[in-house]
């Protein structure tokens, strides 16, 4: 690239963070706080504490951390208003006045580096005069995260000033780390400071098998003096990360809790109960006014659902800028198809054609579908992020949708005819969904998702198979075998099958979305050789190979 070429393409900021020199005082921290006023318990700059090996091989290290402003940042595409954006220099910023609050970007991110705070607290109980004078209530009930001091940045290239350089237009943890451990410049500069630490090879980026290309990245070994090595099994095994207190584990996400459980565990059931209805109905296994009865039915459950996510968003009344980002948000996608069901559920009540009863089963497939894609945009959750989750979430809504027809044809004559067509779609359902369950729990070592999740993930394994997957087998063989000839004993099975189902589907989803749902956690792929015993350094003095 010529000279002229690389002055006028736009910066890429970013960090270069060594690990050799930082000694955990946690200057950065205090200096990011007082710099952006956060209020307490929300820490845009983290210093975590790092013990690797076994006595007496350890090593004892600080890791900084926070928003790594990814060239391939999945929080920006995720956000359903367009209130996660990123800047022409690379820079990942916040509209506190467009964020509603839904904590979608804090699970995209696989850094944890952001916090929503849902109210007002103050460090004495009752605000100081200063807390007072700098409170941002702008940012609370909405995601917040580091900015790389953005005001600053931006103020100094104004004035003339070079990022990372020159103290006012440098980021305030960079400017007060007294280790000089954290750097920030110009990557796209390849004379700048941050490309020269950077350029020898002996950095590296967090994450980067998830492709998120962040630009933060730690220096694990110096020239002629502290050398890197390669981590290994017994710095950080499975048995290590099965500690919650561990601080390079995921911890629990909350951002999501029970009320999306409830939007994903009832929106996915009643759009699968409208597709499974249609598909009787187009069969010519249900009448018209039993199709309507189950879609009326299926959208009640459906609006509970959304109730319960509507509950989960902190700035409410922002709630129709969950429209803004249909180009690359599921969740604003899912939401254009409750916009196209609703009404299309109404004039079909009101004016029945096979046409409108297409656009509904449309419309509740296109919800499903839309479902199916949000967990797996989180790439912060591990558990949520495999390639199968779509699957089993696409196929664990038809199989509830069988299994509530299945119920509703044992309970209500009129309805006794979609029976067989639930069985035969359930059963086969049934197998799907346990082939899923098993491939995902078999591959999970292997997809990053780490031992705590799997842990609780191993724990309903037995339950699922048996209530989910054995008994709607098991229920819908039988009623295949009983029906017609014996059609009270055929409901009966058919009926347990479809309990079986529902239970199964709720039982996983529940605990996929609140219990194993812990964030990507922290990695070292390299890390400096400064411990004691095997992990000792060598003399300082001379080359180090």
């Amino acid at each position: 690239m010529s000279e002229a070429a690389r002055q006028a393409a736009p910066p890429r900021f970013g960090m270069v963070i060594d690990l050799n020199s930082c000694v955990g005082c946690q200057t950065c921290t205090i200096a990011c706080k007082h710099e952006n006023d956060t209020p307490p318990g929300v820490q845009w700059r983290r210093v975590i504490d790092v013990e690797l090996g076994q006595f007496p091989d350890v090593e004892r290290l600080f890791l900084v951390t926070g928003c790594q402003h990814c060239a391939e940042p999945p929080c920006v595409p995720v956000c359903p208003t367009g209130a996660t954006r990123q800047r022409a220099d690379g820079l990942v910023t916040m509209d506190y006045d467009r964020c509603i609050g839904c904590g979608y970007c804090a699970v995209a991110c696989p850094y944890q580096a952001r916090t929503i705070a849902h109210e007002q607290n103050w460090y004495y109980g009752t605000p100081t005069a200063q807390e007072e004078q700098v409170a941002q209530k702008n940012r609370i009930g909405v995601a917040n995260k580091c900015t790389f001091c953005v005001d600053r940045v931006d103020h100094g290239l104004a004035q003339g000033l070079t990022p990372g350089l020159d103290p006012e237009a440098t980021p305030a943890c960079a400017n007060s780390c007294i280790a000089t451990a954290i750097h920030f410049g110009d990557f796209a500069d390849p004379g700048s400071n941050v490309s020269q630490l950077a350029g020898d090879g002996r950095a590296f980026q967090m994450h980067e098998e998830l492709g998120t290309q962040p630009q933060i990245k730690y220096l694990y070994g110096l020239p002629e003096s502290t050398p890197g090595r390669d981590r290994t099994a017994d710095d950080v095994d499975d048995e290590a990360l099965q500690d919650p207190d561990n601080p390079l584990a995921g911890q629990i996400q909350t951002f999501w809790d029970m009320r999306a459980a409830m939007n994903f565990t009832l929106g996915g059931m009643s759009t699968g109960l409208v597709v499974m209805a249609w598909l009787a109905h187009v069969a010519g296994f249900l009448p018209q006014e039993g199709l309507l009865a189950i879609n009326l039915a299926a959208g009640a459950g459906m609006a509970v659902g959304l109730f319960f996510v509507f509950l989960e968003i902190a700035r409410k009344f922002r709630f129709l800028y969950v429209l803004l980002r249909p180009q690359t948000s599921w969740m604003t996608r899912e939401t254009y198809a409750v916009a196209i069901f609703y009404p299309t559920l109404l004039a079909d009540v009101l004016w029945p054609s096979e046409l409108l009863h297409l656009i509904l089963a449309a419309a509740a497939a296109g919800f499903l579908y839309c479902q199916a894609r949000i967990l797996p945009a989180a790439k912060g959750i591990p558990a949520w992020r495999g390639p199968l989750m779509p699957w089993m979430l696409l196929a664990t809504g038809l199989f509830e949708g069988a299994g509530l027809l299945a119920i509703a044809a044992g309970l209500f004559s009129g309805l006794a005819g979609a029976a067989p067509l639930a069985a035969g779609t359930g059963g086969v359902l049934a197998v799907i969904n346990a082939l899923l369950w098993h491939t995902y729990c078999t591959a999970a070592p292997t997809g990053g998702i780490g031992p705590l999740a799997r842990n609780t993930l191993a724990a309903i394994t037995l339950p699922l198979r048996l209530l989910g997957h054995g008994l709607p087998l098991l229920g819908f063989a039988l009623f295949l075998a009983l029906w017609p000839e014996q059609p009270v004993a055929a409901a009966a099975a058919g009926l347990l099958a479809g309990l079986g189902a529902v239970a199964g589907g709720v039982l996983w989803k529940f605990t996929v979305i609140t219990k194993a749902c812990h964030q990507q956690g922290f990695a070292l792929p390299k890390v400096p050789r400064r411990g004691s015993g095997t992990r000792a350094a060598p003399a300082r003095m001379g080359t180090v190979a």
